[in-house]
């Protein structure tokens, strides 16, 4: 059968990661340990390293599994664990993949069982062969792309493996044998015969690995390619190691490597990478060395290349503010509109009607999820629309009503890939409120409890603590009701929401400057900005009922006088009400939320007027 891996094959190049054992001895693994068993017991440790080489470049990874044969677990007590060890191995370095993103091969890594060929050896082969064709099915149950059968030193057990690989499945294999600085196996073969043994195999890749440094193995592979046209790769070792301090160091450079890199691929070799002692900047450097020589390629590769903690490495890649940010941090007074999603598959009008208020210079449109509980297209599908078609930034209404955790984060990480930065944290409209009383809510957490789900997202982690590999870049809003019947509650809940990490504040509407200044002494001091709720009054009847029907809404005697009044030009009216709050609020607060009534944009659109034509303030 032919795999995508035959197709990538045929393009150029393959960069292939570097060192795993030496990696996890760098952070701190005791040699001694079973760097194979960290597959259960540490796989945040294993996966940081997998993404490191990732980010550094490499198109294949290969399982932390070269010793999980049943022989060499045997010797830390573990022989019993052959499957589970080699099919986690692959689950780790595939939950690598997919927090990449990015389209690489998983490689299932195979080394010699430690047992020798050899007269009177105890071990009969068929066991061996057995060993083999058990690891190898552990770990295509962990769903690996190919094989790597690496680090041979005789032909005869390599071709042991292979036989017991292809008695279970047609996977790509690269064979790889180590060789010694006079040019031959330990079994005595040199290259030509090493070459003619492989091609009866019928391995997809043969080649050589470890032992010695890049000089030595450019030599072997030049020898390699003058006599087969099946295609070579190439992993060598950092150079000898040296006992420096009590440690081992290997010392050949990522430059030194990165030279090599080229001259390899020059001498036909398919696929590069490096073995013991290589590292994620090896990786990167021959990365840049042959990046001239690959396929173009859409990988959006993150230069990250310190040995760092987790928590170091997502901070490095985190992205700028959102523009709604930045605009703020420079003191721009700014001007965001809610706009309701449709409860129809139409998002027309609220699409044109994003438009027109981009054209009269909003800077953001604040989209609501599912608001008084009534059934409308979701908010992260229409701000994706709005974004893409009109070309205006959005602010996500989200609230915890409808989601349990894994759904919240999920969806949060999904807005996040569609483009879809500012979040305001809502807890959410009680069922029973709309269209289906019925139904149920869940609130596994409450805004507070959301808003530090999206602090660790933006740090790199999910709510439980695993790696995102890449941070995502938030930017927080919650809400605040100045007028909520129990104002010492929401006084604390602010300070919670705050201290979770909240950015920005969002008010529900008030109506006068007085009420203004009463909330700002109440609930101050507010580190963060404030965007002051507006919501224009229609009519005198509209009045009476935001006042008398709705929570948390106060709309004082006078103001509702002044709207009866009115009369039918009440529309007007409130107009110039929210023009005169705002005129006497623009030094109080950092912008205003405004929101239309009856889906009038026209109506809070001649606020916006105002407010750019230098009307307000």
């Amino acid at each position: 059968m032919r795999y995508p891996f035959h197709d990538r094959l045929e393009k150029g190049p393959i960069l292939a990661d570097g060192a795993m054992g030496s990696m996890l001895y760098a952070e701190g693994v005791d040699y001694h340990r079973c760097f194979d068993e960290l597959n259960l017991t540490d796989p945040a440790l294993v996966q940081s390293i997998h993404r490191r080489y990732l980010t550094a470049g490499a198109e294949i990874i290969e399982t932390n599994t070269y010793s999980a044969n049943r022989f060499k677990l045997a010797r830390h007590g573990l022989e019993a664990k052959v499957r589970e060890i080699n099919r986690q191995g692959v689950r780790v370095a595939r939950e690598a993949r997919e927090m990449v993103g990015e389209p690489i091969f998983v490689a299932g890594g195979i080394g010699p069982t430690g047992l020798t060929f050899r007269p009177g050896l105890k071990t009969k082969q068929s066991e061996i062969e057995l060993a083999y064709k058990e690891q190898a099915e552990g770990l295509i149950e962990g769903g690996v792309d190919l094989f790597i059968l690496e680090t041979f030193t005789t032909l005869e057990e390599l071709s042991t493996a292979v036989h017991a690989v292809r008695s279970i499945c047609d996977l790509p294999i690269i064979a790889e044998v180590t060789f010694n600085e006079d040019g031959y196996t330990l079994g005595g073969d040199d290259p030509a015969k090493v070459v003619e043994y492989l091609e009866d195999l019928q391995v997809d890749v043969l080649g050589i690995n470890c032992t010695i440094g890049p000089q030595g193995s450019l030599a072997i592979i030049e020898r390699m390619a003058g006599c087969t046209h099946t295609p070579l790769a190439v992993m060598p070792a950092a150079g000898q190691p040296s006992l420096i301090d009590g440690r081992f160091l290997y010392l050949s450079s990522p430059a030194y490597f990165g030279e090599y890199a080229r001259r390899f691929v020059e001498a036909g070799a398919k696929i590069i990478g490096g073995c013991c002692g290589t590292t994620p900047q090896h990786i990167k450097a021959m990365k840049e060395s042959i990046a001239y020589l690959q396929p173009a390629q859409t990988r959006s590769v993150i230069v990250s290349q310190q040995l760092e903690p987790l928590q170091e490495e997502a901070t490095a890649a985190k992205e700028a503010p959102t523009p709604l940010a930045q605009k703020l941090a420079n003191g721009k007074f700014v001007v965001s509109v809610e706009l309701d999603p449709p409860r129809g598959i139409n998002p027309a009008k609220v699409i044109a009607g994003a438009a027109m208020l981009r054209d009269l210079g909003v800077d953001s449109i604040n989209i609501g999820d599912s608001p008084m509980a009534r059934v409308r297209m979701s908010c992260i599908a229409l701000a994706r629309l709005i974004q893409e078609q009109s070309g205006v930034e959005t602010i996500i209404h989200f609230t915890t009503r409808d989601r349990n955790l894994m759904a919240i984060q999920s969806e949060l990480i999904g807005a996040h890939a569609l483009g879809i930065r500012n979040v305001i944290a809502l807890t959410g409209d009680p069922p029973r409120l709309g269209d289906y009383p019925n139904a149920t809510g869940i609130w596994d957490v409450d805004s507070i409890g959301l808003i530090s789900i999206l602090k660790r997202l933006n740090e790199g982690r999910d709510y439980a603590g695993n790696s995102l590999a890449r941070p995502t870049s938030f930017f927080i809003a919650c809400a605040l009701t100045p007028q909520a019947p129990d104002r010492v509650k929401e006084r604390e809940r602010l300070r919670r929401k705050l201290d979770a990490g909240a950015d920005i504040v969002m008010t529900q509407p008030l109506y006068t400057k007085e009420e203004v200044e009463e909330c700002l002494d109440y609930f101050g001091p507010i580190p963060v900005p404030i965007l002051l709720g507006v919501l224009p009054l229609q009519s005198y009847r509209h009045a009476e009922f935001m006042h008398n029907e709705v929570p948390g809404i106060f709309v004082s005697q006078e103001l509702r006088d002044r709207m009866q009044r009115a009369g039918e030009k009440g529309i007007e009216e409130g107009i110039e009400m929210s023009c005169e709050l705002l005129t006497d609020t623009k030094d109080m607060v950092s912008g205003t939320y405004l929101m239309p009534s009856f889906g009038r944009y026209e109506v809070v659109g001649e606020i916006v007027k105002a407010v750019f034509n230098g009307q307000i303030g």
